[in-house]
């Protein structure tokens, strides 16, 4: 087998915050000595996370078994996402923070499935995945990521499951929208139909313009990896999504 050196585009900050996290963890379960120390396995959760390693290939180069790759995975992986917004959180945090919106978007997260699996087939995006539902700030930083739910589930109803758009609009917090979500009655979303009047040309390139910044926090989420085509079960997506959201805000 061979071996080589490969770089992560992450901060210092960011492996001293998981190691930290992963020592806690071992202190409040009092787990026993383990072959890699806490620095170690933040380091292989992260090459997981942000290379999309394989546990056969994390375990080679760390010097494990492959069951232990894939464990320290999940462990590290759990403690970053119980570590995300929740819901109600993230909206007090959007107030606090003055937002005159958020921009509500929604994500395929790919997934390694076969024809025969229509409930995680997206006919928008003609492929397999997990839908994720995705509030951003004006400026394209994420606020909050949804659990997962199947490739098929349009944007509006996935909201609803959520109950994002009556969160918003019960905390008076105005949101911008594709057409996906076509029948909500409080996000703002562009005119449908073609030869529409100038007026209503001229208002969906302005709300283009704006929300089209917030839309890049779905870009943000895939430049990690490990989202570009899951391989492992689909519905781990919103916990690694969550886990990549705790990590994107100790990297800002």
């Amino acid at each position: 087998m061979l071996f080589y050196r490969a770089a992560l585009p992450l901060s210092s900050k960011t492996l001293t915050f998981v190691s930290g996290l992963i020592r806690r963890h071992r202190a409040a379960i009092g787990s026993p000595w383990r072959k890699l120390n806490a620095g170690r396995q933040a380091l292989l959760a992260l090459a997981y996370l942000r290379n999309g390693e394989t546990y056969a290939g994390l375990a080679a180069g760390f010097e494990v078994g492959t069951a232990t790759a894939w464990r320290y995975v999940n462990e590290t992986v759990g403690l970053l996402a119980a570590r995300a917004p929740k819901l109600r959180q993230a909206i007090r945090d959007a107030i606090k923070a003055g937002y005159a919106y958020v921009v509500l978007d929604g994500t395929l997260i790919p997934v390694d499935r076969v024809a025969a699996d229509r409930p995680f087939y997206s006919g928008k995006h003609k492929r397999h995945g997990m839908n994720l539902q995705v509030i951003a700030s004006p400026a394209g930083d994420i606020l909050w990521v949804s659990g997962p739910l199947p490739g098929a589930v349009h944007d509006k109803k996935a909201e609803w499951v959520w109950g994002i758009l009556a969160a918003l609009e019960a905390a008076g917090l105005a949101v911008l929208a594709d057409k996906g979500y076509q029948g909500s009655t409080y996000a703002r979303l562009p005119y449908k139909g073609r030869n529409k009047p100038e007026s209503q040309k001229q208002a969906n390139k302005a709300h283009a313009k704006l929300r089209s910044p917030g839309e890049r926090a779905n870009a943000q989420l895939k430049t990690w990896h490990i989202l570009r085509k899951l391989r492992c079960c689909p519905w781990r997506a919103g916990q690694l999504a969550k886990a990549i959201h705790v990590l994107q805000i100790r990297e800002a």
